[in-house]
């Protein structure tokens, strides 16, 4: 049986993984107390006596952790932003050509982070098929459940009491230094990273990213990302949608773990849009995958579809 241990267990995200792992009977979730929880000699045992650790903590204490490991076996998933870009990391997303060989041999795996998972889905395949130039200046708006702020934020958007402004979505990162901008621009091949417009929403969660294209920025037709979306998504987590909509609310997938990619607009004016749950594909789901993948089983299980 497989020995897991959940660091930062009583977050938003480690809350979720342990939901999730919590209904298999092929893995045992070693429990730490609530008074050993910031105990480091007691850390570093349940990191060295597991088999897979995952770190769902904040960035500086997810990159101290990992000094406390020392069994060579130890698989590492980290959920923060800490080492998504790092070398001797394997990035989370084996949707990427031939990441998923290279996540199921690595014992050093950075999730995606939320945001950057939807952006990556729609845009690294065009680069990749030289759809989109690698030189190419996109912008990106995308949209998310409050729960995607964590528990802090998450107390905020549920007290009776809150403030008025809460009602209403709100822009954030409007400087353009976003911690998901670094990742989103290194796995899509691209020179420049995004104008980002991150918003969070009065809903708990559920996630909608949008790249908006002209056609005079496309090698070739709509038509032909249709039929890359549909060659490079088979049978897996993300999965292309034909169908028509006028309206795509953004909590459509909330509470599951797969992603929707689509293509809307007309012959001049082209929106690619990735739906999913922040908390599933962009977070604890996108984790159990990896975790799964380096088992060498199912990539699935335990997931929600």
């Amino acid at each position: 049986m497989v020995k897991i241990f959940i660091d930062g267990s009583s977050g938003t995200t480690g809350l979720q993984i342990h939901e999730r792992l919590n209904r298999r009977d092929d893995i045992q979730i070693l429990k730490i107390s609530e008074e050993q929880r910031k105990d480091n000699n007691a850390r570093k045992k349940f990191f060295n006596d597991a088999d897979i650790v995952f770190l769902c903590l904040p960035d500086a204490a997810a990159a101290e952790a990992v000094e406390l490991l020392e069994n060579p076996d130890t698989v590492i998933i980290d959920t923060s932003t800490a080492h998504r870009v790092s070398d001797g990391w394997a990035y989370g997303f084996p949707e990427l050509k031939g990441q998923r060989e290279i996540i199921k041999n690595s014992k050093r795996i950075a999730n995606p982070g939320c945001h950057a998972s939807g952006f990556i889905a729609l845009v690294a395949p065009l680069v990749e098929n030289k759809i989109l130039s690698p030189d190419s200046k996109l912008s990106c708006f995308s949209i998310t459940g409050y729960s995607g702020g964590g528990k802090k934020m998450i107390a905020e958007y549920e007290n009776s009491e809150r403030d008025i402004l809460l009602d209403a979505p709100r822009q954030y990162a409007v400087s353009q230094n976003h911690k998901h901008l670094p990742e989103m621009k290194k796995f899509c091949g691209l020179n420049y990273a995004p104008v980002f417009c991150p918003i969070v929403a009065d809903y708990y969660s559920g996630m909608e990213v949008t790249v908006p294209l002209h056609r005079s920025e496309l090698n070739k037709n709509p038509e032909d990302i249709r039929e890359i979306y549909k060659s490079y998504y088979q049978g897996g987590v993300i999965h292309f949608s034909d169908e028509n909509e006028n309206f795509l609310p953004a909590n459509v997938l909330s509470g599951r773990d797969n992603m929707e990619i689509k293509i809307s607009g007309n012959d001049e004016r082209i929106l690619l849009t990735a739906r999913y749950d922040n908390l599933g594909k962009g977070a604890s789901g996108a984790a159990v995958q990896n975790m799964n993948l380096v088992m060498g089983i199912d990539e699935f299980k335990g997931l929600n579809f």
